[in-house]
């Protein structure tokens, strides 16, 4: 892939947008390039997933919109939906995902970020919705995600005046969860990914589950969405291996996805 690279790191996988000229924009090609390596993706070996952007300005700058500026009313709903099915295909993978955002996020870099389960963050990092300001809505899920992660008023705040913040007020808004100086944020990224690799992958994978579905439904039925989650890991050979190990007192034998 030219503008998307995948590097795996035993059960780490590190995907990489690589437009450093273009400040990593998203244009068609990207997204569906994108979309070919989370198709590609090795989910019986992978436990954990950081996105990030090449260069050091930039994690995605945004959308192209060089490329955008011409685009029709039926176009424009194309482009939307392109980016919104791709971004939806992150979100919603089996497997942890990190944003690990060096630089600018601004547009549909902010967006990228937001459909990650967790965002670490650069003392570099610039997050916005611009969008406003030329003339167009967020078109990859900004008004939906973000809505969701800060709630609505902060959100509605931040895409209507097209205000770009800083590393440091994103964390106090709860958009990332941590910032850390350019220099450390990778190594980071793959220490709390090696961390969530090292627990048991089926019922991580049915924690994020349970957290994804849960929210789309009322309490009563997210509790039943757990409850079958819970007992379907009683079914796995990781929950023999660690519930055994702790009651006789010996650590555990490496965890095998099953």
């Amino acid at each position: 892939m030219a503008f998307v690279e995948l590097e795996v790191k035993e059960h780490i996988g590190v995907l990489t947008i690589n437009r450093p000229e273009a400040l990593n924009a998203l244009n068609d090609e990207v997204i569906r390039q994108l979309d070919q390596v989370l198709d590609s993706l090795d989910l019986s070996v992978l436990r954990c997933l950081i996105v990030t952007g090449a260069g050091q300005k930039a994690f995605v700058a945004g959308a192209d919109i060089a490329q955008m500026s011409g685009l029709t009313k039926a176009e424009g709903e194309a482009f939307g939906k392109l980016g919104n099915d791709v971004f939806r295909k992150l979100e919603t993978l089996p497997i942890p995902t990190i944003a690990a955002v060096n630089g600018f996020a601004l547009g549909g870099g902010c967006e990228l970020s937001m459909a990650c389960d967790i965002r670490l963050a650069s003392d570099a990092a610039v997050f916005g919705q611009p969008e406003v300001g030329l003339g167009i809505t967020p078109g990859f899920g900004g008004t939906q995600r973000m809505a969701r992660l800060i709630g609505m008023g902060k959100a509605k705040e931040l895409i209507y005046t097209a205000r770009n913040i800083k590393a440091p007020e994103a964390l106090s808004i709860g958009l990332v969860q941590a910032v850390y100086p350019a220099e450390e944020l990778m190594a980071e990224a793959e220490k709390m990914a090696n961390r969530i690799a090292g627990n048991a992958p089926i019922a991580v994978r049915a924690c994020k589950k349970a957290i994804n579905d849960g929210l789309q439904v009322d309490m009563d039925a997210a509790l039943v969405v757990e409850e079958k989650l819970f007992g379907s890991c009683f079914e796995t050979k990781d929950q023999t291996n660690a519930m055994t190990a702790f009651v006789e007192k010996r650590k555990h034998d490496p965890f095998v996805n099953c």
